[in-house]
């Protein structure tokens, strides 16, 4: 990046490079299973306009829209299998993340924890950072390519290899409160709070794993309403209403 491209994206956010992690769940819209075109879209411009400022991206999207590994070993079915499925899963939803990117010109490459040469490339840590450095969007899918891991974890796994200076996770609420707030007209949102207070409390920010991987790289977590229009640049800005996690 030139020193002029530099100073005008420092103009308006202090970030150079950071995750964006997203549930399966937020591709869906208002339907009940798989992508709703119109939101995949939706998002991608999301992505492309913190892309504009210069950022580099990295991304990180769940697969509960299609396949949830919990919810197949609750059914019955044999752990590791559904977990596997539910990698399968991510890849599916990264390829459509990719395909909406690349329609409005923004160069994307989707890096799969298990190899499926023909249709994304196999994870190499140094390959990736190059990407980022030619600013080309990275979506990173299959988690970790490990069972009983999940998309959290995997997005704070990758955050640290990349070297990324948060995550920045778009939910449907504004932020962390300490109980459901759709449920509870008395729920409080926290500004800020921290790791361990995320772990004592049971808040639900991600995993326990997640948390505690993020807590030992000392990594941010900027919790988000993805919902919100413009709402990715805004909160990379500084503005809009958010939840950090750190310290």
């Amino acid at each position: 990046m030139s020193d002029k491209a530099t100073e005008a994206t420092a103009a308006v956010t202090k970030y150079t490079r950071v995750m964006l992690k997203i549930s399966g769940e937020a591709l869906m819209g208002d339907q009940g299973y798989g992508l709703h075109p119109p939101t995949v879209a939706r998002i991608a411009q999301e992505v492309k306009s913190v892309h504009e400022l210069g950022v580099e991206i990295c991304m990180v999207i769940g697969g509960g829209n299609i396949f949830r590994g919990l919810q197949g070993s609750a059914q019955g079915m044999e752990r590791t299998t559904a977990d596997y499925m539910g990698m399968l899963a991510t890849v599916m939803n990264a390829l459509a993340m990719q395909s909406a990117l690349e329609t409005i010109g923004i160069y994307t490459r989707v890096i799969s924890a298990i190899p499926m040469d023909q249709v994304c490339e196999p994870y190499i840590r140094r390959r990736a950072v190059r990407h980022l450095e030619k600013k080309r969007v990275c979506i990173f899918a299959a988690g970790t390519g490990n069972p009983y891991f999940t998309t959290d974890t995997a997005a704070t796994l990758r955050a640290s290899e990349m070297a990324c200076q948060a995550i920045f996770k778009g939910t449907k609420v504004d932020g962390v409160y300490d109980k459901d707030p759709k449920k509870h007209a008395d729920a409080k949102r926290y500004d800020h709070v921290t790791y361990d207070e995320v772990l004592e409390k049971h808040l639900g920010v991600m995993d326990a794993t997640a948390i505690a991987l993020a807590r030992d790289n000392d990594l941010p977590i900027i919790v988000f309403s993805l919902d919100e229009p413009g709402g990715f640049r805004g909160i990379l800005a500084g503005q809009g209403t958010y939840t950090r996690v750190q310290g």
